[in-house]
C-alpha cells in the first residue's frame, strides 16, 4: 500500500507559500503540506512540541526550506536536522531566493539534498515545484520509517 507522506514547507513569505501550494495543486500532488513560518516552528513540528505536540509522529517525505527567515534561519534548521539521528535522513531541498554563493556552499556542507533558487516567473515556479514534488515526494525511496532511528 502506497503511503502519501507529508511535505513540510518552511517559508515566511505568504506570497511564496501561496505560490507553492498553488503549484502543488496545479500539478495534482496529493501530499498533505504542512506550512510553518520560521525555523523555530519547523523544529517544533519535527520534535512534536508546542502546537504540534499532538500530531501523528513521523517524518515528512521532504522538507522545503527557505534560508532567510525570522527567529531561526534555514541554515540553522538544516544544521539541527542533520545533527539529529531521527531527522538526518529526511530529504531537504532549499527553496530560496538567495543566490549568495556562501549560502549555497554552507547548505551543501551541511548535507542539503538540493538547492533551488525560486524562479521569478509564475510558470517557471510552477514547473520547479512540480519537479521537486514529483521526485522527492513521489519517486524518491526513503529508508523504512522515513529514516528515523
Amino acid at each position: 500500500m502506497l503511503t502519501i507522506r507529508t511535505i513540510l514547507l518552511v517559508e515566511d513569505n505568504i506570497k511564496d507559500v501561496e505560490l507553492t501550494l498553488e503549484a502543488m495543486a496545479e500539478n495534482n500532488l496529493a501530499n498533505r503540506v504542512v506550512v510553518v513560518r520560521d525555523g523555530v516552528q519547523a523544529m517544533e513540528y519535527l520534535l512534536c512540541l508546542g502546537q504540534y505536540s499532538k500530531r501523528k509522529p513521523g517524518n515528512p517525505a521532504i522538507i522545503l526550506l527557505d534560508i532567510k527567515m525570522p527567529r531561526m534561519d534555514g541554515i540553522q534548521v538544516l544544521r539541527n536536522i542533520r545533527s539529529h539521528p531521527k531527522f538526518k535522513r529526511i530529504p531537504v531541498v532549499m527553496l530560496t531566493a538567495s543566490r549568495q554563493e556562501q549560502d549555497l556552499i554552507n547548505t551543501y556542507d551541511l548535507g542539503v539534498n538540493a538547492y533551488v533558487v525560486k524562479p521569478v516567473g509564475f510558470q517557471q515556479f510552477i514547473e520547479a515545484v512540480r519537479q521537486i514534488g514529483s521526485f522527492w515526494a513521489i519517486l524518491n525511496e526513503l529508508p523504512p520509517n522515513g529514516g528515523e532511528r
